[in-house]
């Protein structure tokens, strides 16, 4: 897995501090869902059992390196994916 800036930078903020790598790890591997955007990116979610969470991140079109990762509130589990 590699980062982008712009996830390093969002990383420092206080409602994202609490995120572990390990679960975005997980969630890289193991999605529960799994979205392509329109411009190429991949979103993915996996439900956090410590966190009692659904956690998203967001992948670039490489299929390798994160952009993004945060607790989807929103988030509801409609089908198992892939």
């Amino acid at each position: 897995m590699k980062f982008t800036d712009y996830f390093n930078f969002t990383r420092q903020r206080a409602d994202r501090e609490g995120i572990k790598l390990e679960w975005i790890e997980y969630t890289f591997n193991k999605p529960d869902y799994e979205e392509i955007q329109t411009d190429g990116r991949i979103r993915r979610w996996a439900f956090i059992k410590e966190a009692n969470k659904f956690l998203r991140i967001i992948v670039l079109e490489d299929k390798q390196t994160i952009h993004n990762a945060f607790f989807d509130s929103s988030f509801k589990l409609k089908t198992k994916q892939p």
